[in-house]
């Protein structure tokens, strides 16, 4: 099992940048993949980007590519959201996840993926 904290969030301008960080406890955070989802009032929580359990691959939604990068750092069981170039419309509260299965090829539906984070509240002004 592993319990996920998010900080990082808070209030930052159009254009702005801000970084998320997620930090892990319990066991081995090199043995999870991982991914942060963000939920914006009213909408379905959606997938934002996704990185292998060794950091060697990654994966985007469109609407961040280019703007968003996903990190992690195993010795120190953490995993990082930054973005830059932010828009209003990247408002949301953003999760970190965590996924325990050995393979994933469904990275970014939240089904495939055991534990979260409480959340950290992302809101870019225009």
């Amino acid at each position: 099992q592993v319990h996920l904290v998010e900080s990082g969030g808070g209030l930052v301008q159009a254009g702005g940048s801000m970084r998320l960080s997620c930090a892990a406890s319990g066991r081995a955070f090199s043995d999870y993949f991982m991914a942060w989802f963000r939920q914006a009032p009213g909408k379905e929580r959606e997938f934002v980007a996704y990185i292998s359990w060794t950091g060697s691959s990654t994966y985007y939604t469109d609407s961040v590519k280019g703007r968003f990068t996903v990190s992690r750092d195993n010795p120190k069981n953490t995993m990082y959201l930054q973005m830059s170039s932010l828009k209003p419309e990247d408002t949301a509260v953003y999760y970190c996840a965590a996924g325990a299965k050995t393979f994933t090829s469904t990275f970014r539906f939240t089904g495939e993926y055991d534990y979260w984070g409480q959340g950290t509240q992302v809101t870019v002004s225009s």
